[in-house]
């Protein structure tokens, strides 16, 4: 904040989350600046109801700063006898129950007339109080009042409307809040716009990053060698001395992992057998740790599976449906995951690599049209493009070290993004909170 000036003068306001504010301003509980109302879902069995005109808004519908639409709508008869309520434009919505509010609280302004349901509340400010500040204060300081909003007696995953009436907010000149809006309207546009690149290039970088390694395990490391049909359209071309084979060709077998129904098979001991789950599929392909473990001796008694090491995990149900791993030790898993115990036509990381290039084609061939199923006969009858096991190792080698410098260059633009999105705080708050003076900033639009 270092080319921003400070007011002239400080005081005290005697409130712990704002320390001093400039002299002009004065600290006001949000009951003497606001009106609230609440809302409520209409009977999801009265179709009169429901697909009408008017926004209803919920905590899904809460990503951007103006709400202008929303995925549910409902009709002028669901106002009308419904615990739901019309709220005209220009109020502060807000979400007050959700888990979100764990780490966040997500709020915004109405640009249409809309209604809330019983997650949300909307404040309708008064004369003293600019909408547009109002938000950019809580914005700036979501920090700050989850922890007073806590501290009152709230829980983590509710806000009540008395600790919210009771919370001092910050209250400068309206004029000078409008202004304040405005530079902070301008400023954050721009490091949004920052941000945003950031984003693009991580996308970029992750585009390109499975462009060039499903070239490594299609096409092969030499762009000389003599190339054949595959005959399978999606692979195209494969180099001529590869194989294209299924899966139950170079498996030993294909297995589901189960649910123990014994609790006492459940263990919070690190050091204990990882139960993977879908969720535990991330960036790596490598399954290192599990959400939940099991003890071994619920194994011994028969509660849980055991499989081997140097496996391959295949999601075979679900929405992550086809997301591919291995594991390096022994392991169990739950029903939703396919388990391929590799033989020695194929490595256990060049079968991971191929099949995590393969997502798209496992959803196709799961042939369900709700949730996807890929069982153990549809995973042995996958078609991979292999080549001899020296040139399996010598991919799997040039793969790590791809993967290794796109995650450098991810990671430096993921860095980028936590900065700007921390700075972008840092404004708000300060502006909000006098500890900057943004009241020429009108002079400086030029």
């Amino acid at each position: 904040m270092g080319k921003y000036w400070a007011y002239p003068k400080y005081r005290d306001s005697g409130v712990e989350w704002l320390g001093e504010v400039p002299c002009s301003w004065e600290p006001i509980p949000l009951k003497y600046l606001t009106s609230f109302s609440g809302g409520g879902t209409p009977s999801k069995d009265n179709t009169k109801y429901w697909n009408g005109d008017i926004p209803w808004v919920s905590p899904k519908d809460m990503k951007l700063s103006r709400i202008a639409s929303t995925i549910d709508n409902v009709t002028e008869i669901a106002v009308k006898e419904s615990s739901t309520n019309l709220v005209k434009e220009g109020a502060l919505l807000m979400v007050v129950r959700s888990g979100i509010l764990q780490h966040s609280i997500p709020v915004a302004i109405n640009v249409v007339p809309v209604t809330l349901n019983q997650d949300m509340k909307a404040l309708r400010c008064n004369s003293r109080l600019n909408v547009e500040f109002a938000m950019y204060v809580i914005v700036g300081n979501q920090r700050q009042l989850l922890l007073e909003w806590s501290k009152q007696g709230a829980t983590v995953e509710s806000i009540e409307q008395e600790y919210l009436s009771n919370t001092f907010f910050p209250v400068p000149p309206i004029e000078q809040q409008q202004k304040i809006a405005n530079f902070l309207d301008h400023e954050t546009a721009k490091i949004d716009t920052l941000i945003e690149q950031q984003q693009q290039l991580i996308q970029l970088l992750k585009e390109k990053r499975q462009a060039v390694i499903s070239h490594a395990v299609t096409k092969g490391l030499n762009p000389d060698v003599p190339m054949k049909d595959s005959g399978v359209e999606w692979l195209g071309e494969v180099p001529e001395h590869w194989e294209v084979c299924a899966i139950g060709y170079v498996s030993n077998g294909v297995f589901t992992g189960g649910t123990p129904k014994n609790e006492s098979s459940y263990s919070d001991i690190e050091s204990d057998l990882n139960w993977f789950g879908p969720s535990d599929f991330r960036d790596t392909r490598l399954l290192s740790e599990s959400n939940k473990y099991l003890t071994l001796e619920s194994h011994k008694l028969g509660d849980s599976k055991l499989f081997f090491r140097d496996s391959v995990l295949v999601i075979g149900i679900g929405a992550t449906l086809g997301k591919v791993g291995y594991c390096n030790k022994e392991f169990s898993c739950n029903q939703q995951i396919n388990v391929i115990y590799p033989n020695q036509r194929v490595s256990y990381k060049y079968l991971a690599i191929a099949l995590s290039m393969q997502e798209a084609q496992m959803k196709i061939s799961s042939n369900a049209s709700t949730i996807g199923i890929m069982n153990q006969e549809k995973t042995k009858s996958i078609l991979i493009a292999v080549p001899p096991r020296e040139e399996q190792e010598q991919i799997v080698l040039s793969v790590e070290l791809i993967e290794s410098k796109y995650a450098k260059l991810i990671e430096l633009a993921g860095n980028q993004v936590e900065l700007l999105q921390e700075r972008r705080t840092a404004l708000i708050s300060a502006a909000v909170t006098g500890k900057i003076d943004v009241r020429n900033f009108s002079a400086q639009l030029t």
